[in-house]
């Protein structure tokens, strides 16, 4: 099973050739998106490169991970660049609701 994947604009497609894949990897740029919520937490959205579906359904080339915070290391992963954006967004969402500061004026 190949689980090789290159970008062709924002569209993933499979590599046969393991020389080819890793020179393309090399100096790809994979960033989707990235979010600062604060001073302690990201999200950050990129093209994986390799299928993390393991044989079970469409494959899976694009993760949203949070570094830091609450939701530290949670993470969704996605089949195209389209479900990658909005996964970003949802998970962006989330982080801002969970890591939010608690309003200290309670006058």
């Amino acid at each position: 099973m190949n689980d090789k994947y290159t970008l062709e604009g924002q569209k993933p497609v499979l590599c046969n050739d393991l020389m080819k894949w890793a020179k393309w990897y090399e100096t790809a740029d994979r960033v989707v998106a990235k979010t600062q919520i604060n001073d302690e937490v990201e999200v950050s959205t990129v093209f994986l490169g390799l299928d993390h579906s393991f044989g079970k359904g469409d494959p899976l080339v694009f993760e949203t991970m949070i570094f830091g915070g609450n939701l530290d290391q949670e993470q969704d992963r996605y089949s195209t660049w389209e479900q990658a954006e909005q996964g970003h967004k949802h998970l962006v969402e989330k982080a801002n609701t969970v890591n939010e500061t608690p309003d200290q004026n309670t006058d």
